[in-house]
């Protein structure tokens, strides 16, 4: 289950790239399908997160940190996308996912489930 819930937000980091090139673009009907697409990963990513959170034996407080560091980095993710579709400074929203998602990621590896 790790690989799958790894493989997702890998997916769900160039489709947020890749919408975020077509926004500049200009191509208005291309970002919203690749955003709803994106969107349909980030339910994927929130599926087999929870999967892996609950087949722990033990849930310890530092996987539910994680969980909800997680699910704020999402929100994030689409505070970037929302800021720059309304033409807003996305600079805060920007640290804010750079520093959550390093934050996630290392939590990810250190604890005993990860890799």
């Amino acid at each position: 289950m790790t690989h799958a819930h790894i493989t997702t937000w890998v997916i769900a980091l160039i489709l947020f790239f890749v919408a975020i090139a077509l926004h500049k673009k200009e191509s208005k009907r291309a970002y919203k399908i690749v955003v709803m697409i994106l969107r349909v990963f980030y339910l994927l990513i929130i599926a087999t997160g929870a999967m892996l959170l609950f087949s722990l034996a033990t849930i310890t407080g530092m996987y539910w940190v994680k969980a909800l560091l997680g699910l704020l980095v999402i929100g994030f993710l689409e505070m970037v996308l929302s800021f720059s579709t309304k033409g807003k400074s996305a600079g805060v929203a920007w640290i804010l996912l750079i520093v959550g998602f390093i934050a996630v990621v290392y939590l990810g590896f250190d604890l005993p489930m990860g890799f």
